[in-house]
């Protein structure tokens, strides 16, 4: 099984992993590493993949989430128990924090002694779900964030209302919108935008972006483009050394 890996400069004891559609048991049209639970995937293939998925990676326990598009954050447990939220945290070693995503921008960030996975689509950045998140972490100066694979800016168009909803907020968040071949429409970068709401808090070490889920049918699941498809999974924990 393939992973996407981040090159940052946090701390060694800190993992994170970002899968592929490769590797799976899951059918057409949610071949083969699906891990959502909602997406009328066959249940077994589910739990199948999930299994391997953290067999994988040595991963005993892992939150997993009921996400909803908001800007909630909750303290990871390894009770089983799914909890509805868009993000999560922990200090455990050994306790996978993990969203799913098939075009929003999964973000992990950690302090070396906290970690953190949050799930923004721009629905979540406007409405502050990195800022939510970051209230988890004593100093943003001290925090190292990864943006993983999401729809890229050539691919991502939008309406009038979402450039306007994040201009209202920074106006230069104007610069993460180019116009789009369709009248009124708009392209927007979602690395952009979730960089610029991470510069606003302080944060200084920035890293990933670059990948686009919606035009590498081969590797990412795209809701966008396909929209009967599975779902990836990001994970950051922490190791004993």
């Amino acid at each position: 099984m393939d992973f996407i890996r981040p090159d940052w400069k946090a701390p060694a004891h800190i993992q994170v992993a970002s899968t592929l559609r490769l590797g799976g048991v899951s059918k057409a049209p949610f071949d083969a590493l699906n891990l959502g639970d909602h997406v009328d995937d066959h249940p077994a293939a589910v739990i199948e993949n999930r299994e391997r998925l953290l067999s994988a990676l040595d991963i005993e326990r892992a939150q997993w989430l009921t996400q909803v598009h908001g800007i909630k954050c909750v303290e990871a447990k390894g009770d089983g128990r799914v909890r509805e939220a868009d993000a999560c945290w922990t200090e455990d070693t050994g306790l996978a924090c993990l969203v799913m995503t098939a075009d929003c921008l999964p973000v992990v960030m950690t302090d070396g002694q906290r970690v953190l996975a949050a799930h923004a689509g721009w629905r979540g950045l406007a409405n502050g779900v990195l800022e939510a998140s970051l209230t988890n972490f004593a100093s943003p100066h001290n925090v190292h964030v990864w943006l993983g694979p999401a729809i890229g800016p050539l691919a991502f168009e939008v309406g009038p209302e979402v450039r306007e909803r994040f201009c209202d907020h920074n106006p230069q968040a104007s610069e993460c919108f180019t116009p789009s071949l369709r009248a009124g429409k708009w392209l927007a970068d979602l690395y952009e935008l979730a960089r610029l709401r991470l510069f606003e808090q302080g944060i200084q070490h920035v890293s990933g972006g670059g990948l686009c889920t919606f035009t590498d049918k081969r590797r990412f699941f795209s809701y966008r483009r396909d929209i009967q498809t599975g779902r990836m999974a990001t994970l950051i924990w922490k190791t004993a050394s």
